[in-house]
């Protein structure tokens, strides 16, 4: 389908993304929740300005240099969902707050008082929202008396505005199950709303109450109590999204074109395409290194750099040396950091290069 091109090479289907995109707003407007996507899927104008005309209310940037790309692009009411610590890091977000509409999170009273600083100095108060642990342990303070005792303490200082709480429960993605997901999200939801009643008995307002990866986003309607999610990873989807039975082959958009160069013996085959491609990171709910599209007896079994070892049966699979087959990666969200701009295709025809303008901003 794709005879002649270079690879490895990414593509990104735009049918399957504007596809995923709307469904994904459906599901949301359906059970009264607004969406914020994670931009660091994609790192992309292009394609948040489809999530916004989508009905997205912003986005969310996993960091400050990202915040500073679509602050520059005109794109409104961002949130970086990321501890702000230290002089360098604040003079760069009081330049940010400045000239956009943002919000940010905060769990320590270090990060209040300089986010404080900047509100104060600035005479526009920095609107925040209080993490919550969701079971990472990542960051955030402890649900409940905790989370809300700091909330009241930050309420209370010049220069913040306190507008709710915001958490990430990754421990959802240990499950495989409808009935897994829908626990974990309901547990997810009691959490946050344990929280926010404290707050709101503290008189600490809560206007705001963000959580959602895509597992708890596609099975919203447990979400009872928040009032926006952060899906970022559903734009694209993955061989985790697949191993975690939340998305089939047709649902992932974003693919690598790899060609295999060399057949060592017979069952074994070597691909163009390593972890400079494709990443090595481990799929959620199966093995291997990504998904041959269309081609299950095909395992990729190992990365290097610049190789991919691929093994399969050789009674039952075949492959050519200079054949070209097509990969859905172990987790899509790294993929786009690794270029500069990825061929959009429809049906198999390149219609429009998608810049990837966050490229490398991961500070």
């Amino acid at each position: 389908m794709y005879e002649g091109w270079i690879t490895p090479q990414p593509i990104i289907d735009l049918d399957i993304v504007e596809r995923n995109i709307k469904s994904m707003a459906e599901k949301l407007k359906q059970h009264g929740i607004r969406h914020r996507p994670h931009i660091k899927s994609s790192k992309s104008v292009q394609i948040a300005a489809k999530q916004l005309v989508a009905g997205a209310i912003g986005i969310t940037a996993a960091k400050l240099s990202e915040a500073e790309v679509f602050v520059n692009a005109g794109i409104p009411n961002i949130l970086i969902a990321y501890s702000l610590v230290g002089e360098v890091n604040l003079r760069r977000f009081a330049e940010l707050h400045r000239q956009s509409d943002l919000l940010t999170t905060v769990d320590s009273f270090i990060g209040a008082e300089g986010l404080s600083r900047v509100g104060r100095e600035s005479g526009k108060p920095v609107r925040v929202l209080v993490e919550v642990d969701g079971g990472l342990h990542r960051g955030g303070r402890q649900p409940g008396e905790d989370a809300a005792g700091f909330a009241r303490s930050v309420h209370a200082m010049e220069g913040i505005q306190v507008e709710g709480v915001m958490n990430y429960a990754g421990t959802i993605y240990q499950h495989t199950t409808s009935q897994g997901f829908i626990d974990a999200v309901r547990e997810e939801a009691a959490l946050l709303r344990k929280t926010v009643d404290l707050m709101k008995a503290y008189g600490v307002p809560v206007d705001i109450v963000s959580s959602g990866s895509s597992p708890s986003a596609l099975f919203c309607k447990h979400l009872q109590g928040v009032t926006e999610v952060r899906a970022g990873n559903y734009v694209f989807f993955d061989a985790s999204g697949i191993g975690m039975g939340l998305a089939a082959e047709e649902d992932c958009a974003l693919r690598v074109l790899a060609t295999v160069i060399s057949t060592p013996l017979p069952g074994l085959a070597t691909i163009d395409a390593g972890t400079k491609t494709l990443t090595s990171d481990k799929a959620h709910g199966r093995s291997g290194f990504g998904i041959v599209v269309g081609r299950p007896g095909i395992e990729i079994t190992g990365l290097n750099e610049e190789h991919g070892f691929l093994k399969f049966d050789p009674l039952t699979e075949r492959l050519e040396i200079g054949e070209q087959i097509e990969i859905i990666p172990n987790h899509s969200c790294i993929i786009p950091n690794l270029y500069n701009e990825i061929q959009g295709v429809r049906k198999g025809q390149a219609v429009e290069v998608i810049s990837i303008d966050a490229r490398g901003c991961n500070y």
